[in-house]
């Protein structure tokens, strides 16, 4: 079963990449120091998640119906979504009771990332059962 990560997890790159040079030459001039950093640490989790959606591409290539990567490459997506996506918003139009919504995407991230972890572990203990 093919999935849609690796043309996610492009995407969540490469607006990642956009969002940054958008941070670091029009909003550096119009928001305070603080939002920036706020704004700029939803960069860098949009980059580094965009590449673990394309990490789970790969693997989802080698275990096309793994329940396990699918459900961590949809909680990925909406940690993006959710975390980095009220960062900027936050950070953009100060309305601070959008940071109440970024735990959530956290959460997804975490969730997201324990899913690979029991994935590996499984993986693991099936190829090296007497380990």
């Amino acid at each position: 079963m093919a999935t849609p990560f690796l043309l996610w997890g492009s995407i969540a790159t490469l607006t990642g990449v956009i969002f940054g040079a958008f941070g670091a030459h029009g909003l550096k001039a119009l928001i305070t120091p603080e939002l920036l950093s706020v704004y700029q640490t939803g960069v860098h989790y949009q980059i580094w998640h965009g590449l673990g959606l394309i990490l789970l591409h790969i693997l989802t290539q080698q275990t096309p119906t793994s329940t396990l990567l699918i459900r961590a490459g949809a909680f990925m997506l909406a940690g993006i979504i959710l975390f980095s996506g009220s960062l900027y918003l936050l950070a953009i139009l100060k309305l601070h009771w959008l940071g109440m919504i970024t735990p959530i995407g956290g959460l997804c991230f975490i969730s997201a990332w324990t899913m690979v972890v029991i994935y590996a572990a499984k993986n693991q203990a099936s190829t090296h059962p007497h380990q």
